[in-house]
């Protein structure tokens, strides 16, 4: 009987799809259709704003639809070029192809997205029952005070110790490497393995590497499979540290379903990508993969097709046994090796919930290279593994695969839409044929209805016209890495993405130029639309379209131009707004207060202004900090801190602690405070998640487009204009008071794998507050040539700064943003949160 409800139920679905393409195809006048396709965007507007709900959710997308494929119908039959000018008929089909991929994009998100799914929380299990974990933290050249916020933290997650194990995984400490024929690079090597080694073993983890660096990643990875035991593998990129809950929130899905390979978490970030620093927007605009991980991969998720991101996942060993460990053919490890196991029948599950913090990209040149390396790996999984042809895949994970494989096409449009209107503005070629009456009936519609679409699936992840300013940024560059992985599939190569760079003055990207040129061009055609259009006879109003079409083409490149104005960062280290208790120790005396806001080097306290002697607030001391444990935590050590400044209300109070040079066992009290909850992460980004109407996005898109090219020709002309590119930690990498007392070189290299600490050595006893580290010694600047006005950001270019700031810490600068934004919020208006 259900076989027949689903073949009735089939048939239905066929009869109506049947029935609306041949009512779409029926010829209507110019002015049938602009009525028609208003009348669907009244009534999705009435269904947005007074039925939205689960089912009308479908009413709302099935009418846009219909709009979009009346659109397509009359750009196929109606608009293209004569055959008989070959050059006009061939640029209209290039304009057309880019169109039909955007279109196919839309439907396929549309199809994937439409009902993500939510999971529900995995059950509980006892202690004896829950599987063992290898924590795996692979890495290659990142600093070693990332890398012990990582394995300090991922030591105290909350899972019983004697079954979790925390590998870290230095390829940067090769044989190969310490065997380098340059002495100073194998001498880096040396030291680094040594340096590490000491480092794993005072945190409790177990340092491994290997004799080649083959396979880049993968062969990392693999690596750490020929050493462990545990069921479970967690892959933790070595800049992404996890919140204590990250297993308790996770592992127990593996319970459910036995088939089961990967249990993936999103990646949520501390710090802005380039994008979101120039242009100011991290602290009110939801970042842009939270479209992705908060609705494609829960989308994907619905039809088991949520795969592997390389970071911040579980997946099953015998799941990885049956593959053959990670694959390594592609330069993207993850979705192949998510992809391989798919196809065996494995399933995978998505956990919509943040439970790890990490870095991104500072620099553009550094985010561009990041996505040239993603594009190219799913470019190469797409020629060499084409998941349309994969045995064993379902249709609709051949579909979502394809997606978001097929995504990484888009600079090629993208570039077709911004240098199409320049063709009809210079040379008078005529590549899409319609009248004024037709393009707004049919193009016009299209485009709102288009945004209205996006806007009401994804309005609160990704603000209007914000898709096409990041696909232009990269897209100027994708285009070479689409074409060398078209040419040459198996020729990319593993490149890490640098991290850690710190930006200590405004400059120009080293990026820069190709947007100026574009602008430059774009700028050009608009004025020569406009000459046209006004003086010169025979133009009709198609040039005004154009013109128009050219002008928002301007609009996205004056934006970009923002982007690639690179401002200083007022952070050395990013911070997290939090909600702990604590007590510092000062001078002898002890005092409760609320921990605000904290980073890998400082916080920020609040207390109550009358347990404070007046007038102290430029007075430097040094103490404690000790952090009430959240609730199943053991009590870490205290913190030693040093009292910078004091900023005080009428009764409050807000002190900045650094923490200067760190030990080890510091790292471990650290990382309980900064990621002992995972609530923290979620609410900033729940801040940024209110939904940005068309209207006011639009208008800030528009005010992007005409103000930044000026800052971007400002910080072209300005007297220190190159790139600025400083260690983010002061000096090397710390080298730790074990480590010091280590052997040299001589007994070099060392075991590959350094032996296992007893699971207690990873909490720290409480500590005596130490001697505070010197300005001097923490400072990359000499003291004889440190200015005398200083900022209290150590990160802050004094010189940049009129005197009056010198005094204000970023603590202050925080509140002060507060307040504006809630004088705008009271004024209408407010955009977002910090």
């Amino acid at each position: 009987m259900a076989s027949v409800i689903r073949a009735l139920r089939w048939l239905a679905w066929m009869g109506t799809t049947v029935a609306g393409l041949i009512l779409l195809s029926q010829p209507v006048g110019t002015q049938n259709q602009l009525a028609m396709s208003l009348a669907a965007m009244a009534a999705m507007i009435v269904l947005w704003l007074f039925l939205d709900g689960p089912r009308t959710r479908f009413v709302f997308l099935a009418l846009g639809s219909l709009v979009v494929l009346r659109y397509i119908l009359w750009r196929v039959t109606d608009t293209l070029p004569s055959p008989g000018d070959p050059v006009s008929f061939g640029f209209g089909l290039l304009l057309l192809v880019g169109e039909l991929y955007c279109v196919f994009i839309l439907f396929v998100s549309l199809i994937i997205n439409a009902d993500p799914l939510k999971r529900a929380p995995p059950p509980v299990a006892r202690a004896a029952e829950l599987p063992t974990v290898d924590v795996f933290v692979p890495s290659y050249n990142e600093d070693a005070a990332i890398l012990a916020m990582t394995l300090a933290a991922a030591r105290q997650m909350n899972y019983p110790p004697d079954k979790l194990t925390v590998w870290l995984l230095d390829d940067g400490g090769s044989d190969q490497k310490c065997a380098d024929p340059n002495p100073e690079k194998a001498k880096a090597a040396r030291d680094r393995r040594r340096e590490l080694t000491v480092l794993a073993e005072e945190l409790g983890c177990r340092y491994l590497t290997r004799a080649r660096n083959e396979h880049a990643k993968a062969g990392n990875l693999n690596n750490g499979l020929a050493f462990a035991s545990g069921e479970i593998v967690v892959v933790l990129d070595a800049d992404h540290v996890p919140f204590r809950s990250f297993l308790s929130e996770t592992v127990g899905y593996f319970a459910e379903d036995p088939k089961l390979f990967l249990v993936q978490t999103p990646h949520a970030f501390l710090n802005p990508d380039p994008i979101e620093r120039n242009l100011k927007t991290f602290e009110r605009m939801p970042s842009e993969n939270e479209m992705f991980y908060a609705v494609t991969q829960r989308g994907l998720d619905k039809w088991n097709g949520s795969f592997f991101c390389g970071s911040a996942a579980l997946l099953r060993r015998t799941a990885l046994d049956e593959a053959g460990g990670f694959s390594g053919i592609t330069i993207t490890e993850d979705c192949e090796t998510a992809f391989e196991l798919h196809s065996r029948g494995w399933t995978s599950a998505y956990v919509d919930k943040p439970l790890i913090a990490g870095l991104q990209p500072e620099t553009l040149s550094a985010f561009i290279g990041q996505r040239s390396r993603w594009c190219q790996g799913m470019f190469q999984i797409l020629l060499l593994k084409n998941p349309a042809l994969q045995k064993g895949l379902k249709p609709i994970q051949k579909i979502a695969y394809l997606s978001s494989m097929t995504f990484w096409f888009f600079p090629v449009p993208r570039l077709i839409f911004m240098f199409a209107p320049l063709l009809h503005i210079f040379f008078d070629l005529k590549i899409f044929v319609a009248s004024v009456d037709e393009s707004i009936a049919y193009t016009a519609t299209y485009i709102v209805i288009n945004l209205m679409m996006q806007n009401y699936v994804y309005g609160k992840f990704r603000w209007p016209f914000v898709s096409e300013l990041y696909e232009y940024v990269q897209g100027l560059y994708l285009s070479k890495a689409i074409v060398s992985v078209i040419w040459s599939p198996r020729k990319p190569t593993f490149n890490v993405t640098d991290k850690g760079i710190s930006l200590d003055h405004d400059h120009l990207s080293s990026a820069s130029l190709p947007f100026f040129a574009v602008y430059g061009l774009l700028a050009a055609g608009c004025a020569v639309a406009t000459w046209r259009y006004l003086f010169e006879p025979g133009v009709t109003n198609l040039m005004l379209v154009v013109g128009l079409w050219n002008f928002f083409n301007l609009l996205t490149a004056g934006a970009a131009l923002g982007v690639c104005a690179e401002r200083r960062q007022l952070e050395r280290t990013p911070s997290l707004a939090i909600n702990r208790r604590g007590q510092i120790t000062l001078g002898g005396r002890a005092i409760d207060v609320s921990i605000e806001r904290v980073s890998a080097e400082a916080c920020t306290v609040r207390l109550p202004a009358a347990l404070l002697p007046t007038g102290g607030g430029h007075r430097k001391l040094t103490g404690a900090l000790t952090v009430v444990p959240v609730a199943g935590a053991r009590p870490a050590g205290a913190l030693p801190v040093t009292l910078e400044r004091i900023d005080r209300t009428k009764d409050e109070a807000f002190a900045r602690l650094s923490f200067g040079r760190l030990r080890p066992q510091d790292y471990v009290a650290l990382a309980g405070l900064m990621y002992g909850d995972a609530e923290a992460m979620r609410r900033f980004q729940m801040r940024r998640r209110r939904h940005k109407d068309i209207l006011t996005g639009t208008l800030q898109f528009i005010w992007w487009g005409l103000s930044e090219p000026f800052r971007a020709v400002r910080y072209a002309f300005a007297a220190d204009a190159r790139p600025a590119v400083a260690p983010l930690i002061d000096g090397t990498s710390p080298i730790y008071d074990a480590l010091e007392q280590a052997p040299t070189g001589a007994n070099l290299p060392e075991p590959l794998l350094a032996p296992a600490v007893p699971a207690h050595a990873f909490q720290a006893a409480p500590q005596a507050p130490r001697a505070p580290v010197s300005a001097e010694a923490r400072s990359p600047i000499p003291a004889a040539q440190a200015p005398a006005n200083i900022s209290a950001n150590p990160s802050a270019n004094p010189s940049a700064n009129p005197p009056a700031r010198a005094s204000n810490d970023w603590v202050r600068m925080m509140l002060d943003y507060e307040n504006e934004r809630a004088l705008a919020g009271r004024t209408g208006r407010g955009t977002g949160t910090a």
